[in-house]
């Protein structure tokens, strides 16, 4: 499975490509970083993301996209910033047909780390080791899109398993309400 983990934001934009192998084997294919200049207006910064997200789609291939999902920041221009670039991101996804997950950053550093509180050096110590580099990733934004792929190669058989039986409970709660009905 090929998944690309992207640390969405507005001045850097970590964009990752790893690729799972047997059990927890990960291969990192490519790693970069997206810049945009503060002072450059917002909807050109979203288009040079865009840009750049739909250059690596259509260039890499990935099943799946695996975004970091913002859910509190003390920042809210920050927080909104890194929103609008997720949902840029997601929609480059959406369009070429390519399932998208959201994982909080609580999930990445416990599935890297084994510590959902763990810090940057600490993920990008993992990340390193994970993946076989010979050198750390950087900035921090490539470490943390590297995460992210990680966390999703080693979740995806989870989700998987969870969605087939809550798809399965569903169909058997159907059925259990229609027999009832029936038997009226």
């Amino acid at each position: 499975m090929r998944v690309m983990g992207v640390d969405p934001g507005l001045t850097r934009c970590g964009l990752s490509l790893v690729e799972s192998g047997r059990g927890r084997q990960i291969t990192a294919l490519d790693v970069d970083v997206v810049r945009t200049p503060s002072e450059a207006p917002l909807a050109k910064r979203l288009l040079t993301i865009s840009d750049a997200v739909e250059h690596w789609l259509d260039t890499h291939h990935p099943d799946v996209l695996a975004i970091e999902r913002v859910f509190s920041q003390v920042n809210l221009m920050t927080v909104m910033g890194t929103a609008q670039a997720g949902g840029v991101i997601a929609l480059a996804a959406a369009k070429r047909d390519i399932d998208v997950h959201f994982h909080t950053p609580t999930e990445v550093k416990a599935a890297v780390t084994g510590n959902g509180a763990a810090d940057k050096a600490q993920v990008t110590a993992m990340v390193t080791r994970i993946l076989a580099l010979q050198a750390k990733p950087t900035p921090a934004d490539a470490a943390d899109a590297l995460a992210l792929a990680i966390c999703h190669c080693w979740r995806a058989p989870m989700l998987a398993r969870m969605a087939a039986a809550e798809a399965k409970a569903a169909e058997q709660r159907r059925a259990y309400l229609a027999k009832l009905k029936a038997g009226r």
